[in-house]
């Protein structure tokens, strides 16, 4: 397993250089983080590169770090992650870009360098609002197409900002502001002396 690690992180290196702005190397995978400018360039060499190889996209997903680890973030707040495959010389990447902009996140599709990234990008738009420049069909997938907002985000609220119901009055589906009204419910722990049989 290292002397894959070692021939991939070399692999890597050589390929892509200085467009690599951060290297991880934690619990047998790798992560590398590229800048928004060099994210297409850097996707192409990981595809087309002999020394890498990465021919397929297992996983795209975004990440609102605002408050990561629950504590204040320092750096762009979101962040697209891709898990990438290597069938041909059977090894693995977690490549990281970050949106240079937090009030309109923006980074390049890669749905020409893998077309498997299609729904995924649609879906890290959906629940984040990360947009994915040159995306062929950006538009929400998982969420109603009159939805405000972005589910995923660190500050949207729990209970959303509409809820929908069929009013029989007029006979359609109707969006009201929600009534459900924001609590914290802390549960009622009963302790009895030996639970369980337990003395």
């Amino acid at each position: 397993m290292t002397t894959s690690l070692d021939n991939l992180q070399s692999a890597l290196e050589s390929a892509l250089g200085n467009k690599i702005k951060a290297f991880k190397r934690d619990r047998g995978e790798i992560t590398i983080t590229v800048s928004a400018a060099d994210y297409m360039d850097a996707a192409r060499v990981l595809r087309d590169d002999a020394r890498l190889k990465f021919e397929q996209l297992l996983d795209l997903c975004g990440v609102d770090y605002s408050t990561y680890k629950d504590q204040p973030w320092d750096g762009p707040r979101f962040c697209v992650v891709l898990h990438l495959l290597s069938v041909s010389l059977n090894w693995r990447v977690r490549v990281k870009v970050f949106a240079p902009d937090d009030d309109l996140p923006i980074v390049a599709s890669v749905t020409e360098v893998w077309s498997a990234a299609n729904w995924y990008e649609r879906e890290a738009f959906d629940l984040y609002g990360i947009v994915f420049d040159g995306h062929v069909d950006l538009r929400r997938l998982l969420t109603d197409y009159g939805f405000i907002g972005h589910p995923f985000r660190k500050d949207f609220p729990v209970s959303g900002h509409v809820e929908m119901r069929y009013d029989t009055e007029s006979k359609r589906v109707i969006y009201q502001p929600v009534t459900i009204e924001p609590r914290e419910i802390t549960p009622r722990i009963i302790r009895e002396e030996n639970y369980g049989g337990l003395h």
